[in-house]
């Protein structure tokens, strides 16, 4: 995979701070966007995550470029394989515009570090990954040390089990 180049994330910056992600745990789905600093709406996911932050990393689109679906799904099952190879858990999610005109793919660990969170999003060539915690929801540059932090608000929707849930 190739190294972002810090004028991908600049440029592209405005789209990740914006972003929202629905995590589709196996009894509940949780729709996360982001508030202003200090703001905590709705519940952390403190038993699925075990308290620990909840990383939201995707393959779709390496390098922010559109890349067709069957690439698309190919980097998305090399993701998944990673993950399960580094025996972490994870559920299935979905990262994109607050508007839903875009969409990716993705999936939410926890027991990630922010520096192993941000090396996977760069070895699958992602500008950024998601950090969340009980305080804050933060978008972390994969190809620098650029962070932006702001609060939170989690709605969740009740759902039956789904398979590939973890």
């Amino acid at each position: 995979m190739h190294a972002i180049d810090a004028a991908v994330t600049v440029r592209n910056w405005h789209h990740y701070r914006s972003a929202v992600v629905d995590i589709r745990f196996p009894d509940r789905v949780v729709h996360v966007e982001p508030r202003p600093s200090g703001t905590a709406e709705g519940s952390f996911p403190v038993a699925a995550a075990g308290g620990a932050t909840v990383h939201v990393i995707t393959a779709w689109n390496p390098l922010g470029r559109d890349a067709s679906d069957d690439a698309n799904s190919r980097a998305h099952a090399r993701l998944l394989g990673e993950v399960r190879r580094r025996g972490l858990t994870w559920w299935p999610a979905v990262g994109g515009d607050a508007a839903g005109a875009h969409s990716e793919e993705s999936v939410a660990v926890a027991g990630l570090g922010d520096a192993a969170a941000r090396e996977l999003g760069r070895r699958f060539g992602q500008d950024a990954v998601f950090a969340w915690t009980p305080g804050a929801w933060r978008v972390l540059a994969c190809g620098t040390d650029a962070a932006e932090v702001s609060g939170w608000a989690a709605s969740e929707q009740v759902r039956s089990a789904a398979p590939g849930s973890r």
